[in-house]
């Protein structure tokens, strides 16, 4: 959904007035009551957006719900940007419906007249809020079973969304990981901003931006003209598994010294930092041991600069599930004429 409150918001210290809720009308035909924001607890902020968690009171066994409305404080020029992008968020969420993809609930107007999407909940947290908790209590990297979970689980909803669906995520980061208790649940979530593919498993649009978040960026979506594929999914994919084993961020490693936040910033290296992006960050696979062999193998494949020497989602899922050698599956390009 979104990363935990990093983003302040100003009703969190105000008093809500006794505003009636208004029931709306779901695209499905569903009626919705949608309280109006400082009514809900605020699970966390992402870019433009913050996610509340909707209890649906007076329904019976009714499970909570997650509301994305775009953040109050966001810029106006950027108002409209994030509409658009949460309204195809929900058009592309209404169609999805797989298990390790977070579910569609409704797309509906609140009390304040904000577009929401409410998308299914179920006590979830972000990767990205478990590994900088993991961070801070001073914790290694997880346990090679929960990596190896995320890996699969999340290359079944790539899958999915690949060769289903033909959409590219196009956001792939632990911020778009969801995990229920522990690692007992794991799906995709923030779909706003994937992009169609041909059958090919090219983008099929030109025209259309890849938006990604820097960090875990391929090459080709960083230089002019670069052709996305799947395969853009997949490096990113491959440096969520890096994430998971050294609880850092791609590319911004220098910024962890022992200086504090301050001289960080100042001896941040901007000049290294954009070299780096679109290649693979160092990982110390022999502090990690034998037992995280396979999921290092996964991450040297994926972040291949060469998208067509990457595995598709599919050869990762199959690899997987049959617990076959990584290095022997084929990572061709198929065409099809």
């Amino acid at each position: 959904m979104a990363s935990s409150a990093r983003c302040a918001d100003d009703s969190a210290f105000r008093t809500p007035k006794a505003v009636p809720v208004r029931r709306s009308v779901s695209n499905g035909g569903i009626p919705v009551t949608i309280p109006a924001s400082p009514f809900m607890k605020k699970l966390g902020c992402g870019t433009g957006v913050t996610v509340y968690l909707m209890n649906r009171v007076g329904e019976l066994n009714a499970s909570p719900w997650a509301v994305k409305k775009i953040n109050r404080k966001c810029a106006a020029k950027q108002v409209k940007v994030y509409e658009k992008r949460l309204n195809e968020e929900a058009k592309v969420l209404k169609e999805i419906h797989h298990p390790n993809i977070v579910g569609f609930r409704a797309f509906t107007t609140a009390k304040d007249g904000s577009r929401c999407l409410a998308m299914e909940y179920g006590g979830e947290q972000s990767l990205n809020d478990l590994i900088e908790k993991r961070r801070e209590d001073g914790l290694k990297c997880f346990p090679v079973a929960n990596i190896e979970k995320v890996a699969l689980h999340v290359a079944r909803g790539l899958q999915y969304l690949h060769n289903r669906k033909k959409l590219l995520h196009g956001d792939m980061k632990s911020c778009n990981v969801v995990i229920k208790g522990d690692f007992e649940m794991v799906k995709i979530c923030d779909v706003g901003v994937s992009l169609q593919l041909d059958k090919n498993m090219r983008v099929s649009d030109p025209k259309v931006e890849y938006i990604g978040t820097e960090p875990w960026k391929p090459k080709e979506a960083l230089k002019e003209g670069g052709e996305i594929t799947d395969k853009a999914d997949i490096f990113a994919y491959g440096l969520t598994l890096w994430e998971m084993m050294t609880l850092a961020m791609p590319h911004l490693e220098m910024l962890d010294d022992e200086g504090g936040e301050e001289d960080s910033e100042e001896s941040f290296d901007e000049d290294a930092y954009y070299e780096r992006l679109g290649t693979r960050p160092p990982l110390d696979a022999e502090s990690l041991g034998s037992s995280y062999q396979r999921m290092v193998e996964l991450f040297y494949l994926c972040t291949e600069e060469d998208p067509k020497k990457r595995p598709s989602a599919s050869q990762i899922v199959q690899a997987l599930e049959s617990n076959a050698p990584l290095e022997k599956t084929p990572c061709e390009v198929i065409v099809i004429d």
